[in-house]
């Protein structure tokens, strides 16, 4: 490891760190790589074009600054996503679990492989990748219906019609056998590479290389809750104890039907939304209707149509998501006082303001891997094909179409549209299609040895869960040994970044006798 930094923030001392990991971790182990052994066992893996055999994982450490120099229990976080880095707290209150973590632990924020200060991976990676094959990228990766330029070379486009009779563009591969083609495969293998069963092996392999090997305690937010039972299912050793909050998948894992639960609860959530503020219903009708009319342009450039003006229900699983959204939509006129128009919608004029809060609320540019691998976040060993499941879910539900009014909003669900529309998901346009179609992904859950587990696991599961529905949360649990859920509808999906959740869980594990190996000093 590399120590390149130490200073101390309000409340807290900070060091950080980075190492080196193999960018594929497939006939290697952390155990013997840790001790020098890096033969691979099984087949070699195909090496992939312009991408290097390592990368770097960033890290940095925290605690209170009076246990600096101390040698403190080890607590690592696992970032919620996917493509999303550790936090950067500006004081132990920021994000509310890091106050009570303090108090007990040297606490580990790396970030994923991929995202923040780890290799990261972007539209420039892709690029280079495809460069790396002889494929041109000088005009990005989307290819559309419209015959836009893929960065991988020119793609044919299909046109998926939803049930209001609008088209969702969506590029196929290019033809086989051409630089396109090869380009499209590298970035598709390369991507592989940064979901679960990668970053567990980073992290067992930093806490056997940076740690001493001592077991640490884990906590999962969101797709950090993924990565605790992939955790558990590979190196359930290098675990003392384990919390999750709002991210226990359903195991076995399947796209469609995580969509299948969470539609409902987009639509649920849309209309508490209008019953709290029933002008809103009005002033989103508006703004939807001059959108449909065509000709509005995001500051980045890219077209604002009805589709993308959905996501903006993102947000909807998080407090206090109502008042966000009445005051976004407050402002969303340019003339007069900002009530709602009654002219013609072609005529209206949208606020530069508005503009900007939608592009800032549904741009991905500071986390592309979030939309990329959205929906391989459920992909487990041999699968069947995903093949765009929120696009086939939200196409059964006349309900979610975009000429619908009161227009509902649409929550963590990706499309093909963004990869044609949206700049920085256009160079992973041609790889994420590949993606939809592959039926290999590495194995992330081991059901039996998670029935047998028996590292303390203590579970928030959040009743209303917009995002990772409670009763599939408490099915999986059900079947995961020394596991205990508490249910609570006191918050939404994002409870942990307040500060009652976290010491809530820890409170319950300690009268438990769940942390005794957790805390157990290290002197």
């Amino acid at each position: 490891m590399t120590k390149l930094a130490s200073y101390y923030v309000p409340g807290l001392y900070v060091e950080d760190f980075s190492i080196d990991v193999p960018l594929d971790w497939r006939g290697l182990e952390p155990a013997t790589l840790a001790v020098g052994i890096g033969v691979r066992h099984g087949a070699f893996p195909d090496p992939i074009p312009g991408a290097t055999e390592s990368i770097k994982l960033f890290y940095r450490t925290l605690c209170a600054p009076e246990h600096a120099h101390d040698d403190l229990p080890l607590l690592v976080f696992l970032q919620g996503g996917p493509g999303g880095e550790g936090p950067r707290p500006t004081s132990p209150t920021a994000d509310g679990w890091i106050a009570e973590a303090i108090k007990h632990f040297r606490v580990v924020l790396p970030d994923q492989r991929g995202t923040g200060r780890s290799s990261r991976v972007s539209g420039q990676t892709m690029a280079r990748l495809a460069a790396a094959c002889g494929a041109d990228m000088a005009h990005g990766a989307g290819g559309t219906a419209a015959g836009t330029a893929m960065a991988a070379g020119k793609s044919a486009a299909s046109a998926v019609r939803d049930n209001a009779g609008t088209e969702a563009e969506a590029a196929t591969p290019p033809a086989k056998g051409t630089p396109a083609a090869t380009a499209a495969r590298a970035q598709a293998d390369f991507l592989k590479r940064f979901l679960a069963r990668s970053i567990v092996y980073d992290f067992e392999y930093l806490r056997l290389t940076a740690f001493g090997g001592r077991p640490w305690t884990t906590l999962g937010q969101s797709y950090g809750g993924f990565l605790t039972l992939t955790y558990l299912s590979l190196f359930p050793e290098g675990v003392a104890a384990s919390f999750t909050c709002g991210g226990i998948p359903h195991v076995p894992a399947s796209a469609a039907e995580v969509y299948a639960h969470t539609f409902p609860r987009m639509a649920a959530k849309t209309g508490q939304y209008y019953a709290r503020y029933p002008e809103d219903a009005m002033r989103v009708a508006a703004v939807a209707d001059r959108v449909a009319a065509g000709g509005v342009t995001l500051p980045d450039g890219s077209p604002l149509t009805v589709e993308r003006l959905q996501l903006l229900g993102s947000d909807f699983g998080m407090k206090p998501s109502f008042e966000r959204m009445h005051w976004l939509f407050d402002h969303a006129f340019e003339e007069g006082d900002g009530s709602v128009p009654t002219k013609d919608p072609a005529g209206l004029a949208l606020s530069d303001g508005f503009l900007m809060s939608v592009l800032e609320r549904t741009s991905t540019a500071a986390n592309p891997l979030y939309w990329t691998l959205q929906e391989f976040i459920y992909a487990d060993g041999m699968t069947k094909p995903i093949g765009w499941a929120a696009e086939h879910e939200k196409a059964s539900r006349a309900a979610f179409g975009t000429s619908e009014r009161p227009l509902l909003f649409i929550g963590e669900a990706c499309f093909p549209w963004m990869f044609a529309q949206m700049p920085e998901l256009k160079p992973f346009e041609a790889a994420v299609s590949l993606l939809m179609e592959d039926d290999q992904f590495d194995r992330i859950y081991d059901q039996v040895r998670l029935a047998a587990n028996e590292v303390p696991l203590q579970a928030a599961v959040y009743f209303d869960d917009m995002y990772v529905d409670s009763g599939l949360q408490l099915d999986t649990l059900s079947r995961v040994g020394a596991s205990h859920a508490w249910v609570t509808n006191e918050f939404e999906h994002d409870g942990l970044h307040g500060d009652a959740v976290f010491k809530h869980l820890f409170e319950e594990a300690l009268n438990r006798g769940d942390l005794e190996r957790a805390l157990r000093s290290w002197r």
